[in-house]
């Protein structure tokens, strides 16, 4: 079996041209190097595991090499390898966090002044350096403004805001990104070639995803989960990070949605019979939320989100339930929890069910969000009621002798609508405005009637095109479907009654795929 210890070690990029994700910023050292251009002091900036420590020791190596190649480390010559070693006196990397002192910076000023033993320059790597002490930036400060020529500061950092602006108008700043998936994906993969570990595309992706844009995080999980020598899959990852699959959390918001009280207690029970980290499962629910935020917003949602396929089409279709009032009183009681968790650490259990139970009746909450989404179903309450409530239009006044002329007469004219019945039906027009009137009523109800499509015709006739799972649904609930007639009665200023509602389900080789995700949410409904 493979050594797996010193993986990100081993893999660490050596030159500019290996650190994956920032290349404008290793094109521009890489020119600085290459021309003489160099300043007397850098600031690297960006989240963690994005490669601001390996680019100070890439630059290092590369301003001190004795045979650059194009601004690269030539990673050969003696220069090259006693830093790559850690036994080059002239690069010194210190840790702001634990050497934070004014009397720490006072000791390197007095190093500063004498000439670099071996190298052509003294490079000082100050990771953290936002963590030094008000004093001790004071005493920096003034080297930063007047550096001897044979020395370079690079100073990095994970959050920039805290540090004064005095240092940073000495340096030249280089915001580090979050490397994207793909680029943290394609590298995985190069790793596990070359290390014989065998990893699969999901694996890769989940840990892509965990890594949050951080390649170090992201090597560090995959030796983590090869550190037993199996292959390292999707579950594997999951049991490593401790979370469940994105279906176990859409599962869980389905539940809350149907007010499912024995699923919810399940799920938080069974993340603590597995030693999981409710904290963690905490963020991945407040994740999906975002991801519902997003896929309600915007129509190109898809590009926005680290999902596959049918994990987007699962969201997509749970985000459909819910109300823009719903979704955010449950999105403030999950980040108040999160902040409880974070104070509270031996009542995370307790935390999380009481949110959880809140989150399924608004009725236990006092807060105005509490009271917004009340007030909203109370009105589609009252919406439904009075277009499902039946409407009696008739109302025929019975006469003794006379009765057989009326209804002859008035067949008459119902023959005659029928003639225009035999005419071919025609697309329904308003169909749209009543998906989206059902929409604000009965999401649920919106959610079966997704991709179907309408045909009418002259004698009030109505033939709706459905998904043939969600048709059978329809057809047995006539609450739906009186719902659904009030909406087109509604709309077309007729009488509920006199709107004929024909459910025609779509063939199953015609819509195989839609079967098959129907059948995956169809729990929800």
């Amino acid at each position: 079996m493979a050594d797996y210890k010193a993986l990100y070690r081993k893999w660490r990029p050596r030159d500019f041209d290996s650190v994956c994700g920032q290349d404008a910023i290793t094109d521009i050292l890489k020119y600085e190097v290459e021309n003489s251009k160099l300043s007397h002091a850098y600031l690297f900036s960006g989240s963690r595991g994005t490669g601001k420590t390996t680019c100070a020791k890439i630059l290092a190596k590369a301003v001190n090499c004795l045979s650059p190649r194009r601004g690269n480390p030539c990673n050969e010559c003696e220069s090259c390898r006693s830093i790559d070693a850690g036994i080059a006196t002239d690069v010194i990397e210190m840790d702001a966090a634990s050497n934070n002192g004014v009397d720490n910076v006072r000791d390197m000023k007095d190093e500063i002044a004498f000439t670099p033993a071996l190298l052509k320059y003294r490079v000082y790597i100050i990771d953290e350096v936002h963590m030094m002490s008000p004093s001790a930036f004071n005493a920096l400060l003034k080297t930063l403004e007047e550096p001897p020529t044979y020395v370079i500061f690079i100073l990095a950092t994970t959050e920039f805001h805290k540090l004064p602006t005095t240092i940073v108008s000495r340096c030249q700043r280089f915001d580090f990104r979050r490397i994207g998936s793909d680029v943290i994906i394609s590298r995985l993969r190069q790793i596990a070639v070359e290390e014989g570990i065998s990893l699969t595309d999901d694996g890769a992706r989940v840990i892509a995803r965990a890594a949050r844009g951080g390649m170090r995080d992201a090597i560090s999980l995959l030796e983590l989960c090869a550190g037993g020598g199996g292959e390292v899959t999707a579950e594997a990852v999951f049991s490593a990070v401790g979370t469940g699959k994105r279906d176990g959390v859409y599962s869980l918001i389905g539940a809350i949605l149907k007010k499912d009280y024995p699923t919810v207690y399940s799920t938080v029970a069974e993340v603590v019979s597995k030693s999981g980290d409710l904290s963690v499962f905490w963020q991945e629910i407040i994740d999906a939320y975002r991801d519902i935020m997003v896929v309600k917003s915007t129509a190109e949602a898809q590009r926005y989100l680290d999902l596959t396929e049918l994990e987007y089409n699962s969201l997509r279709e749970l985000a459909a339930l819910f109300t823009p009032t719903q979704l955010s009183y449950h999105v403030s009681l999950l980040e108040g929890a999160m902040a409880d968790m974070q104070r509270a650490f031996n009542s995370k259990r307790s935390i999380a069910e009481i949110t959880l139970t809140r989150m399924c009746e608004a009725r236990s909450s006092t807060s105005l969000e509490a009271l917004a989404l009340r007030v909203e179903e109370l009105e589609r309450e009252i919406s439904r009621l009075r277009l499902g409530a039946p409407i009696s239009v008739q109302a025929p006044t019975p006469t003794v002798t006379e009765p057989a002329p009326t209804p002859t007469a008035a067949e008459r004219p119902v023959e005659k609508r029928a003639e225009p019945a035999a005419e071919p039906p025609r697309a329904y027009l308003g169909w749209s405005d009543v998906l989206s009137s059902v929409g604000e009523l009965k999401p649920p109800l919106a959610v079966k009637l997704a991709g179907s499509s309408a045909k009418c015709t002259p004698a009030g006739g109505y033939t709706v095109r459905m998904n043939a799972f969600f048709a059978n649904l329809l057809k047995n609930n006539e609450q739906d479907l009186l719902l659904l007639r009030g909406v087109i009665a509604e709309r077309e200023g007729v009488s509920r009654e006199s709107v004929k509602l024909v459910i025609e389900p779509i063939a199953a080789s015609a819509d195989s795929a839609g079967d098959e995700l129907a059948r995956n949410i169809g729990d929800n409904f």
